[in-house]
């Protein structure tokens, strides 16, 4: 009978044979092959790649033909081009912000304010079937800074750094219906389980954070629906998936060290260490079982740093006034907080950081009815802390390599549903970036003269996914991982950078 191999190298050097008991078979690790092929050079290899003394792999060689260091530990190939950006922060503006309302202003909405919308222009279907008359805007916009950006009055604070904005008002999604689209935008698939943009940002890039996760989502009360799957690794490594913290606290649940001593604790994670080997010798690796060590040495490490990351009470009065930490509507305050964690983490390394909605005791962003106060009451959760933190990326020196992307799911509609909300609207909407070479002070595409169709430079999700990858110095069509028999990435089959943007 003949022994099967798994590599061609295998019978050569003569490993990766079955157990002689054929009920229980032990597949030879990876380590092992390497360890036994090559007259034990592959073994050298290793110990080379294992130099950091906890993760391992700390720095992976770059993809053939990419730039420089792969970026830390857990990498999967590095950049493929001089990157322009090492950290992401993520501004999710969920339930769909209004275009119209904010950064995209629209005269004709005013002066046709209450007429049919059937009258004007062709209406397409909308997720509820309830169309009501054209809605002007409640808020005027005014021009600022030396590009004279047009910015709602809902948004005075973030209007103040108008120059450091590259708006793009001809986003477009495929899906009108919030679970569907939430999954779009962070993953790029309308589909549950695929990865996260911040799963395959770590997964190419890996994370100069050694005690903190590479990918962390600051939770304000509101997880977007599809739920804890839009931060999801899906078919990735699970190592790959975000930690969600607290805004306030010890951040992480049970991050408190419960063992009388460091000693202690190291000797049971040691103990735990040598039960995962076995696993391994015996029944082959598995992720399960790579992702809990892993995980079990991160949250080792985390014990100290997230405490000493959450601690904004270091910051100075000066600083968290600027936030918002003593503002009056609590909202604001939680949003400050997370801002500041996420200056923070910035700072120490952490890739990918995304940022929830506060709740503000009525809906997140989509106001299908009372448009005004429920805007309003957003806005003024998040308008001050936003602008905080790109005044204090700045003057740090941080935001030239930190990119701030601003988005939710889609848009709303030009017309009322009902009277005085507005519906989801897939066809054309606002999103902005700043920092992270983007060319700042620009505005590119536009709606049509109702703000409710992309007209010029239709960009769609997976454009924006591109552009992100491309400023941290990854090639979207080169990141990819092999599953499901094809080789997937976050852009899919599609895709383009977005150049009007980049600086």
């Amino acid at each position: 009978m003949s022994t099967p191999y798994r590599y061609p190298c295998e019978r050569a050097a003569g490993v990766g044979q079955f157990s002689p008991n054929p009920a229980s078979p032990v597949p030879t690790s990876r380590r092992e092959m390497l360890r036994r092929c090559a007259s034990g050079f592959g073994a050298v290899a290793l110990a080379g790649l294992q130099s950091d003394p906890v993760y391992g792999f700390a720095d992976a060689e770059p993809a053939e033909g990419g730039v420089g260091d792969a970026g830390g530990r857990n990498a999967g190939h590095g950049p493929h081009h001089t990157p322009r950006a090492k950290n992401v922060i993520f501004l999710y503006m969920d339930g769909g912000p209004s275009q119209v309302d904010t950064f995209d202003p629209k005269p004709a909405l005013t002066k046709y304010d209450g007429k049919s919308p059937g009258e004007l222009f062709q209406v397409e279907p909308t997720q509820f079937d309830n169309v009501g008359k054209v809605l002007g805007s409640p808020w005027k916009f005014n021009q600022y800074g030396e590009s004279g950006l047009p910015v709602s009055d809902l948004f005075p604070h973030v209007a103040q750094c108008a120059d450091e904005l590259a708006v793009i008002r001809s986003m477009t999604s495929e899906f009108p219906e919030h679970t569907f689209a939430n999954y779009f935008l962070h993953t790029g698939s309308g589909l549950q389980g695929r990865p996260s943009m911040g799963a395959w940002t770590t997964y190419g890039l890996g994370s100069e954070a050694r005690d903190l996760p590479g990918f962390v989502v600051i939770n304000g009360g509101l997880i977007p629906p599809g739920g804890l799957d839009c931060f999801g690794s899906g078919f990735l490594p699970a190592a790959y998936q975000g930690s969600v913290f607290k805004p306030s606290g010890s951040g992480v649940a049970n991050v408190e060290r419960r063992e009388a001593s460091a000693e202690r604790q190291r000797e049971k994670l040691d103990l735990i260490g040598r039960l995962d080997s076995f696993a391994v010798e015996r029944f082959g690796e598995h992720d399960a079982i790579e992702s809990a060590i892993k995980n079990y040495e991160l949250a080792y490490s985390m014990q100290a740093a997230v405490p000493e990351v959450m601690s904004i009470g270091d910051e100075s009065a000066a600083v968290r006034t600027e936030y918002g930490m003593d503002a009056e509507f609590e909202p604001t305050r939680i949003y400050a907080s997370q801002c500041l964690i996420a200056r923070r983490m910035v700072e120490r390394g952490v890739r990918f950081i995304e940022l929830t909605c506060p709740d503000v005791a009525g809906d997140r962003w989509d106001q299908h009815n009372n448009l005004k106060k429920g805007h309003e009451n957003n806005a003024r959760a998040v308008d001050q802390p936003i602008a905080a933190l790109l005044k204090d990326l700045r003057r740090r020196g941080l935001l030239d390599e930190t990119l701030v992307v601003w988005a939710g799911e889609f848009g709303r509609t030009p017309f009322a549903q009902g009277k005085n909300g507005r519906d989801h609207n897939p066809f054309g909407f606002t999103v902005w970036m700043a920092g992270g070479g983007v060319k700042a002070g620009t505005v590119l595409g536009a709606t049509d003269e109702w703000g409710y169709k992309a007209i010029e430079n239709r960009f769609e999700m997976h454009d924006l996914h591109a552009t992100i990858l491309h400023l941290l110095g990854v090639d979207h069509t080169r990141s990819t991982y092999r599953f499901g028999g094809r080789d997937m990435r976050l852009t899919d089959v599609k895709g383009h950078v977005i150049k009007g943007v980049v600086a």
